[in-house]
């Protein structure tokens, strides 16, 4: 079924560079996250100055558009549209990563991204729903010994005491380990065993084990990222070498498994809990020696790592202390960040008088307040860059004030207004925290607006300029196909239609044969036949696409005649195509011509006759 965001899909899946330069695809709350095999082939410009899309980051050895509040749909369309399904890291099994080096920052913030992004929304789902018991009990409506409160704590408590099992299952997608396989040793890792009681577990073939401090590994994040990753690497380049064929099917899960589990046991548990322990332990100390300092440096700084994907970098810390600590000051000193963006965004709403930031401001304002602020910074205040830098300002002393003012979160809830519950201590009842978290952010948006009220400045924007080599040429481009002319404006679709791809012409062919509208060389051409780009030699840059659609013909009902790299002549046949096969499979052959560079001409003039043959004037560019 069609979708609005088809075209938007299109141009998105052109300017990462195609189909073929896809190696995976996923998505978070707000960015279409790519692995390309090239990043060097994407069109990044191109895709900054399209509707619909925020801006790009390349971070991580990611590749990230940032949509908004509806990338889901936004995502859906591009896996439709480009047929993508196999490379769908959320369908399909794959993973995002970098075909290129990473230094291991990098690769770390890769593989957290990758692992957390399948279940963040549960995870916050169940958050907000322990955050709503511990509210409910403070006040007094519900009783923690109560049966109503036991079944509902144990819906949101279960994804963080299982963590280690949904972790071992996205784990193993991400480095190619059978996720049944991933999550097992998950399960084995809070087995009613380990976790307390009257078991043994002091030792392991008679050799002493050493537990996390916290007695047991559930609500634990790395311990069970670093085994999945050892068995993953285990199992390929290892037990399945030596296991033979005719046992494989349970003779490598089991040499896996239990070589992966007692090494988890005696070294990778423990070696990995001291790593989460010693990152705990210095935001705990910088904590006590000075809140102020914490406060400001986490919450300063939080909207810059989110910039780039880096606040991944700090879940696992704040998980880890929520699990063994019971609380976390990192999720607070960070709390400000949404909602100074939201008050700044307010005031440059009010005060703006560009059309197109008053747009993005309404979007932009609600989903700060639901915690998502990549609207807010990538569409209104970092292109400013003072709104910004102001807005980090205002969430830095919000986080100074949090932290000296000892407000600890208790839970990991949702973002925005649906963190408020994180800060109800659930062991004494007491609501003092969450009520200091909303004065202090509700003074975050209140300064944020004023802050704009008052040092905004409405600039009118600037034409971007198009560097272009020496000066424009004028050209004049003959109709490669035969057919009734249209305006792009009578196309179906919008990526054509509301000229964001550039301004053109359509033709209804007649015939089914496309030529080279002028001397140039083949820069694009579809594998699957039903589109070619042309430079032409004076510095044109056209693209035919024949019929809406037809690239889910794969192929069908197209021959092409020259191949990508070809110099061309004014009039070559460069390819032929069934009129009857395309039309008969429900698809229209309107075929737009279209000049991508349209910004280098001062303007670009179809012809206003109704018809044209090949070889007739159909472009001017001035």
């Amino acid at each position: 079924m069609a979708s609005k965001y088809d075209g938007l899909a299109r141009i998105i899946i052109q300017n990462v560079g195609g189909k073929d330069n896809i190696q995976s695809i996923t998505h978070c709350v707000t960015r279409l996250r790519f692995s390309l095999k090239d990043e060097s082939k994407a069109n990044t410009d191109i895709l900054k100055e399209t509707d619909g899309i925020v801006t790009v980051i390349q971070s991580g050895g990611q590749y990230m558009v940032v949509i908004g509040n509806h990338v889901p749909q936004v995502f859906d369309a591009v896996i439709s549209v480009g047929h993508l399904e196999s490379k769908s890291a959320l369908a399909g099994g794959n993973e995002i990563e970098s075909t290129g080096k990473q230094n291991p920052f990098n690769a770390f913030i890769s593989i957290i991204t990758s692992v957390f992004t399948p279940f963040l929304g549960v995870l916050c789902a169940c958050g907000i729903l322990k955050g709503v018991l511990a509210l409910l009990t403070a006040i007094g409506v519900m009783s923690a010994a109560g049966g109503t409160y036991n079944f509902l704590y144990s819906l949101g408590d279960a994804a963080f005491y299982f963590l280690p099992p949904i972790l071992g299952m996205t784990a193993a997608k991400k480095f190619k380990l059978p996720e049944m396989e991933g999550l097992l040793i998950g399960l084995a890792m809070v087995y009613p065993y380990l976790t307390g009681g009257d078991y043994d577990i002091s030792n392991l073939f008679g050799i002493p084990v050493s537990m996390p401090p916290s007695g047991n590994y559930t609500s634990s994040v790395i311990p069970v990222i670093l085994a999945v990753a050892f068995a993953a690497w285990f199992e390929n380049k290892c037990v399945k070498k030596i296991v033979p064929d005719t046992i494989k099917l349970f003779g490598v899960p089991l040499i896996t498994l239990f070589v992966t589990f007692v090494l988890t046991i005696f070294i990778i548990g423990p070696v990995a809990s001291a790593i989460a322990n010693v990152l705990a332990l210095f935001f705990n100390t910088l904590n006590a020696l000075s809140p102020i300092l914490m406060g400001a440096v986490v919450g300063f700084f939080w909207q810059i790592l989110v910039m780039f994907g880096l606040h991944w970098s700090l879940v696992p810390i704040a998980l880890s202390n929520l699990s063994t600590s019971g609380e976390d000051i990192i999720l607070v000193a960070m709390l400000g960040t949404t909602f100074a963006q939201t008050g700044a965004v307010l005031g440059i709403w009010l005060k703006t008088k560009d059309k197109k930031i008053k747009s993005l401001a309404p979007a932009a304002f609600v989903s700060g307040l639901a915690g998502v602020t990549e609207p807010a910074i990538y569409g209104l205040t970092l292109p400013k860059k003072a709104p910004f830098f102001r807005t980090c300002v205002i969430a830095g002393v919000a986080g100074a004030v949090l932290c000296t003012m000892g407000v600890k979160a208790y839970q990991m809830a949702g973002m925005g207004v649906f963190a408020y519950p994180a800060y109800v201590n659930t062991s004494t009842n007491d609501t003092r925290g969450m009520i200091i978290s909303i004065v202090v952010t509700l003074a975050c948006v209140v300064a944020g607006f004023l802050s704009e009220l008052i040092f905004y400045k409405d600039d009118a924007p600037a034409k971007k300029e198009v560097k272009v080599e020496g000066s424009a040429q004028g050209e004049t481009l003959v109709a490669p196909i035969k057919g009734e002319l249209k305006q792009l404006s009578d196309i179906a679709d919008a990526a054509f239609s509301s000229g964001a791809m550039g301004k053109g012409i359509a033709i209804a062919p007649s015939e089914g044969k496309v030529y080279a509208p002028a001397d140039g060389t083949i820069t694009a051409f579809f594998a699957t036949g039903h589109a070619i780009g042309i430079t032409t030699d004076k510095g044109a840059e056209i693209i035919i696409h024949v019929g809406m659609d037809t690239v889910k013909l794969e192929g069908k009902g197209f021959e092409p005649k020259v191949k990508q790299g070809d110099q061309v002549k004014k009039g070559d046949l460069l390819l032929e195509f069934d009129i009857d096969y395309i039309t008969s499979e429900g698809y229209s052959v309107d075929t737009p011509v279209i000049i991508t560079n349209t910004p280098k001409y001062d303007d670009v003039i179809p012809t206003d006759a109704a018809s044209a043959a090949v070889g007739d004037t159909l472009i001017t560019l001035l």
